[in-house]
């Protein structure tokens, strides 16, 4: 077992108002953010992990939510000061900031950067008004393309804009539209998702009407190679990027690399080399307990099982497009290789992955029916 790289997740979870299909640990606003306390609160939360770090530094940053652009830029400025006191960050370290295109946001973009943030992540989802008003967007598309054409302009290191299909009622060219409307933009990554209705959101008690799986699986055959067509690699199940432009963060997840969780809910997932255990770590998830001083912040700590941890491992590497390099796996789990090889067995005779010695790779079939192959391994 080896130590992976390591990356750092900042957890701001308040937004304006929730989204009906949001499942993330997100809470409506009321009043203002409580910048002064929560940012306080962070640095005690990592203050607490930091050992965790294990001399290891940081090779990205993420800051989501919630809508972590209501934070003013002079908080940014203090959390990232207030990490570097405590971690030693790569030289290359990727940060990255959730942002909304409202108006109110864009106008801090400029100060975020001046904080350290050097990726900016606009949370668009759709430049139809309909669909917008009925995924509970706050923007309209003429503040999501401005937000865009801003952001190009800034001294990014990168940026990339979320675009979502199937959504209600959406029709082909709909979806295309407003694909085509998005790559004209040019931005250097785009995450294109699919709309999921996830339990215990407002969509899962009052479920619009989707469209048909046909319709679906057309939008993701033409969607993709509009993508391809404009020069964007799809590494991952939902990511497409211009060379370059990969997220570092997203790729340190899905090659099970080690992060540490500060904020509201969040998670870490953490190697112990020496007594050759995978430690994952959950933080209290409402603000009002995380904000509580007479609170311990980690809620649960607990050991992944070594029966769990194929599953784990492949859960997250089967999202990349990219071959599999089979040392990954006992570098990565301290397992044997043999453990691996067995559990893909089944997976391989129905021609969902293939075995090229050095490592594996999902054929078309696989990365249509991921679930399939970890279902195998149960």
């Amino acid at each position: 077992m080896i130590l992976p790289p390591l990356a750092l997740y900042i957890h701001v979870p308040w937004c304006v108002q929730k989204c009906p299909y949001c499942d993330f640990n997100s809470h409506a606003l009321k009043g203002g953010v409580p910048e002064e306390a929560y940012i306080a609160r962070l640095l005690d939360d990592l203050r607490a992990d930091a050992e965790w770090a294990q001399g290891r530094p940081i090779s990205s940053i993420f800051i989501g939510g919630g809508t972590p652009s209501l934070l003013t830029p002079a908080a940014v400025e203090r959390l990232l000061s207030g990490v570097k006191t405590q971690l030693t960050l790569a030289d290359n370290c990727e940060i990255t900031l959730e942002a909304n295109p409202g108006t109110f946001e864009q106008e801090r973009f400029a100060g975020f950067i001046s904080a350290g943030v050097n990726r900016l992540s606009i949370g668009i989802q759709s430049l139809d008004a309909e669909q917008l008003q009925r995924l509970g967007r706050i923007h309209d598309p003429e503040q999501a393309l401005t937000a865009a054409r801003y952001a190009k302009q800034l001294p990014l290191k990168s940026f990339n804009l979320d675009l979502m299909h199937g959504l209600p009622e959406q029709t082909i060219a709909q979806a295309m539209a407003d694909l085509d409307a998005i790559i004209a933009l040019e931005p250097p990554h785009i995450s294109w998702y699919q709309l999921t209705i996830e339990p215990n959101t407002s969509f899962a008690s009052r479920p619009p009407r989707l469209p048909e799986d046909d319709v679906l699986a057309e939008i993701n055959e033409r969607g993709h190679a509009k993508l391809s067509a404009a020069g964007y690699v799809n590494y991952e199940v939902s990511a497409y990027a211009k060379p370059g432009h990969q997220s570092q963060h997203n790729r340190n997840y899905w090659q099970f690399g080690d992060y540490l969780g500060i904020g509201c809910g969040a998670h870490s997932k953490i190697t112990l080399p020496q007594d050759k255990r995978i430690l994952r770590c959950e933080k209290i998830r409402h603000p009002q307990g995380y904000l509580d001083l007479t609170r311990q912040l980690r809620y649960r700590t607990w050991d992944v099982a070594e029966d769990e941890l194929p599953f784990e491992f492949f859960m997250n590497l089967l999202r990349l497009t990219e071959p599999v390099a089979k040392r990954l796996f006992s570098e990565r789990t301290g397992l044997p290789l043999a453990i691996a090889e067995r559990a893909l067995v089944p997976a391989q005779a129905k021609g969902l992955i293939v075995d090229n010695g050095s490592e594996w790779k999902t054929t078309p079939l696989g990365r249509r029916f991921l679930n399939s192959i970890l279902d195998e391994m149960v």
